[in-house]
């Protein structure tokens, strides 16, 4: 409902009506009723209004106050009030997801919708991720997955134009040293008794990919003559998906599937993609007497494995698909040959 243009006179020292108090009018400056022009401050009987032009007409909303200053906050309070936007955010998380697919985020999302998915990003602050924060450390919840979560979050804040800085982050733990020993991966592997688990435990460890690249290949990127298999989805690179070269190892084992293979996904079972394979690797980590073992233990043990053979760390961080060449040395750099043995060197005292 529109403010009246023409409001009843008022006594001096009286509050306007309640019909008079502000209410969202249309913005910014075309509506319904055509051209409207910008909304400034007018007295009326000794009481301040935001006026504007409306189609022809003039507009006025009451600001409640007879103070000249407290009329001009109250007016940058009401702009700001009807620029907001409505979008929730839990409809920019869907649409963040449906244009960047990312089973990562479908599963961080699915952890913090019901504390900020009604939210309007605006209502998005750092003191309510803090306690969200805190309520998933309470739960068992490490910091690592926490960052995780809130990161996705920030991203489709700043994806969508929203400001994600407002979000009160975890310190970022220090990165884990867990990963296989070959004679563990080996125990690993000797307890998958099902095709597709096989196959997934050799393209994790020879491809170092991530858990969904390797779940969303599909044979059309595997490229036998050529050598190489092509991880990304699309023409862009996803984080962490490269191009890598196909090895004896993964040659074998992907001509062994090639051949029986009834659909296009390289992972299959049953005649169709596995979308999930996480409870059956479980199962396999269990029964080698390796609980600890993930499917991204064995991303981070295959370039443990490469930085151990002296493999360049540029080459490491292109083989993980790292666009931050820190972001390898940072975790490693410890595992090279001779690391740091210099240094230590100029040290001797004895």
């Amino acid at each position: 409902m529109h403010a009246r243009s023409c409001p009843r006179p008022l006594q001096a020292g009286r509050s306007p009506p309640l019909h008079h108090r502000p209410r969202a009018v249309p913005h910014p400056r075309r509506c319904r009723h055509g051209l409207r022009t910008p909304m400034r401050i007018k007295l009326y009987r000794g009481w301040w209004y935001a006026v504007w032009r409306e189609g022809g007409t003039t507009k006025r909303l009451a600001l409640r106050t007879q103070d000249r200053d407290e009329a001009a906050r109250a007016l940058e309070d009401h702009k700001r009030l009807i620029a907001m936007p409505t979008t929730t955010v839990a409809g920019i998380m869907e649409a963040y997801m449906a244009a960047q697919p990312n089973e990562r985020a479908t599963w961080a999302w699915a952890r913090m919708q019901t504390r900020f998915g009604h939210l309007r990003p605006d209502q998005i602050t750092k003191a309510n991720t803090k306690e969200y924060a805190e309520a998933r450390k309470a739960q068992g919840v490490g910091a690592g997955t926490i960052h995780t979560e809130l990161t996705y979050l920030r991203a489709a804040l700043k994806w969508n134009g929203a400001d994600g800085w407002l979000i009160e982050m975890p310190s970022k733990p220090p990165p884990k040293d867990l990963h296989l020993t070959r004679e563990q991966f080996t125990r690993l592997l000797s307890h998958a008794k099902t095709p597709h688990v096989r196959l997934f435990l050799i393209l994790a460890i020879t491809t170092a990919a991530r858990m969904g690249a390797i779940l969303d290949l599909t044979w059309d990127r595997v490229n036998f003559e050529g050598g190489f298999i092509r991880l990304a989805l699309g023409p862009t690179t996803k984080k962490g998906r490269a191009t890598v070269p196909i090895n004896e190892s993964a040659r074998i084992a992907l001509e062994a599937a090639m051949a029986i293979r009834t659909c296009d996904s390289v992972i299959e079972f049953g005649g169709k993609p596995v979308k999930k394979i996480r409870k059956a690797f479980e199962r396999v980590a269990v029964a080698a007497e390796l609980p600890w073992v993930t499917p991204h233990v064995l991303r981070h043990t295959s370039a443990v494995w490469m930085a151990e053979n002296g493999v360049a760390l540029q080459e490491i961080g292109q083989y993980l698909g790292h666009t931050d060449y820190q972001t390898t040395y940072r975790v490693y750099a410890r595992f090279t040959p001779g690391y740091l043995k210099k240094a230590a060197g100029a040290l001797e005292v004895l």
